[in-house]
């Protein structure tokens, strides 16, 4: 199958379109059960939604309350719950717990490969999904201190602002991918899982405007 190139993406629908064809015939890569059994299950959305006429990824400041990543920058998500019917509904159900955005306005776009965290020995089973904006969100502050809209062509692979970074976290020092957007910086699994996304559909995508 063809996926056609988009140059432009002034049309609302040309992107997810064009994500939804990129990753309908892409088999996501799976960490099966050969893993650790020490991993446990977890999973995120990839929200992407459009302000101001640019693509952009939503992101959440995790609080200092949270049991794991505490203050990292992350996607919506967490572990996989027994009642849980499938990993999908893990990220849309720890969505709405979240950030207060129901399965129903949430549009599916695909599932991209799986994950490992360092710190916390999870695999991550990440979904990209279109979520409708303005919208009026509703932050669980026992999880979420703010959320961040980042520009999706920051994390283009054109762009410069992907570079390895050592991170001091929690007295250990993490080295990988990592994205720099007004002060906030995005590393770990969620970095790498951004890097995923793009070295699956940014060359595919041009993306218009330059880095800020």
């Amino acid at each position: 199958m063809e996926i056609h190139q988009v140059s432009a993406m002034n049309n609302d629908n040309a992107l997810p379109m064009a994500v939804r064809e990129i990753l309908s015939v892409r088999p996501p890569n799976r960490i099966g059960e050969t893993r650790a059994s020490s991993y446990m299950d977890a999973a995120v959305l990839v929200p992407l939604l459009r302000e101001e006429g640019r693509h952009k990824v939503l992101f959440t400041k995790r609080s200092q309350d949270v049991e794991h990543h505490k203050g990292q920058i992350s996607f919506p998500g967490g572990s996989v719950d027994d009642d849980d019917g499938s990993v999908e509904e893990t990220a849309l159900r720890e969505t709405y717990e979240e950030i207060g955005v129901p399965m129903g306005d949430i549009e599916i776009l695909g599932r991209i490969d799986d994950a490992l965290t360092v710190v916390s020995n999870f695999v991550i089973h990440p979904f990209v999904g279109l979520v409708p904006f303005p919208y009026d969100f509703t932050i669980s502050k026992a999880e979420v201190e703010r959320l961040i809209n980042v520009p999706l062509e920051v994390f283009h692979p054109e762009n410069t602002g992907s570079r390895r970074h050592a991170v001091e976290y929690e007295g250990a020092t993490y080295a990988g991918p990592a994205y720099e957007y007004k002060g906030d910086l995005i590393w770990g699994a969620t970095a790498r899982i951004m890097e995923n996304l793009m070295n699956i559909i940014g060359h595919k995508l041009p993306l218009p405007g330059e880095k800020k």
